[in-house]
């Protein structure tokens, strides 16, 4: 899985996860939901992403660097 894909995925995990944490635990895990909401506008703009920064240091690879494997 590409280094893009793996942040549209974590990023739907965790508003997912928050929203059932809110729901079933106490209402302000809302927060974290508001937290990556708006970590993600922002790395719309400014291409700053720490989760992005953290699976490149794992090893996951971007879409780019698949293609020119191969």
């Amino acid at each position: 899985m590409s280094l893009e894909r793996s942040i549209m995925a974590f990023a739907g995990f965790m508003v997912l996860l928050s929203l059932v944490l809110t729901a079933f635990v106490h209402h302000n895990f809302i927060w974290l939901t508001a937290f990556v909401g708006a970590n993600l506008f922002q790395s719309a703009f400014t291409g700053f992403c720490p989760a992005a920064m953290l699976m490149r240091k794992w090893g996951v690879r971007t879409e780019a660097e698949i293609a020119r494997q191969g």
